[in-house]
């Protein structure tokens, strides 16, 4: 039975289209909890477009479950989360002019730099979550470098045009997932998954977490925020 963590980014998002301080992440936050989520994550970008260093401070004392904060691996974000010690903490790529995150972590540019950002966030006490795209020389040197967990990226897949590209990209994850039984890692997985795309992963239940939020958030519009956790979170318990 897999788990579900909750991304209340997109929620700050709509509060920053107005400037105005509703709908709120944090409350958002405690609803998912309410309707089960086991975790929630927010994402504080360098230009904080949606997530500010006061949502994140809120949600460290308001989160009863686990928070993961999501970030750019670079010396003013380690700081903040040494500072504020959430429960998880996933290294993502970041541009300033992407809409949402493109693409996974290339570890291997930088290996000695992405090693330095866990020692210092895991000697703070802090797991540390790779999120990668579905390939195995990327999940081994994340491995290498310290990762606790790798989050594999399924926006490719969740972009699919087709059902034959859907199940080719699909087959990519399937693959990566298979390949990393034999590290020490725990996979999670998300980006784009809505509730029919993510209905292909019971296929895959080494796969202990899914990271999901623009699509609940989207949903909660529609029928209420707890409705629309409890519902993501019918699916992947099932799988």
């Amino acid at each position: 039975m897999a788990r579900l963590a909750v991304n209340v980014d997109h929620v700050a998002t709509v509060r920053q289209a107005r400037g105005i301080d509703e709908p709120e992440p944090v409350l958002a936050a405690g609803l998912a909890e309410l309707a089960g989520a086991e975790g929630i994550i927010c994402h504080l970008r360098e230009d904080r477009r949606h997530i500010n260093d006061r949502d994140l401070r809120l949600l460290r004392q308001t989160v009863s479950t686990k928070l993961n904060m999501e970030m750019a691996a670079v010396d003013e974000m380690v700081e903040i989360a040494l500072s504020i010690k959430p429960g998880l903490v996933t290294l993502v790529p970041e541009k300033r002019e992407e809409l949402t995150t493109e693409g996974g972590l290339d570890v291997r540019t930088q290996p000695d730099h992405y090693k330095s950002v866990v020692d210092r966030l895991k000697g703070g006490g802090i797991q540390v979550s790779f999120f990668v795209d579905p390939d195995y020389e990327q999940i081994k040197e994340a491995y290498r470098c310290g990762a606790d967990i790798v989050e594999i990226h399924t926006g490719h897949y969740s972009e699919a045009k087709s059902e034959a590209e859907a199940v080719e990209r699909f087959g990519r994850i399937a693959a990566a997932v298979e390949s990393v039984s034999d590290l020490n890692l725990a996979i999670s997985a998300g980006h784009g998954l809505n509730y029919v795309n993510v209905k292909r992963f019971r296929a895959l239940p080494q796969i202990e977490e899914y990271s999901i939020g623009h699509s609940i958030v989207a949903r909660a519009v529609l029928v209420g925020f707890e409705r629309a956790v409890r519902e993501m979170l019918e699916l992947v318990r099932d799988f």
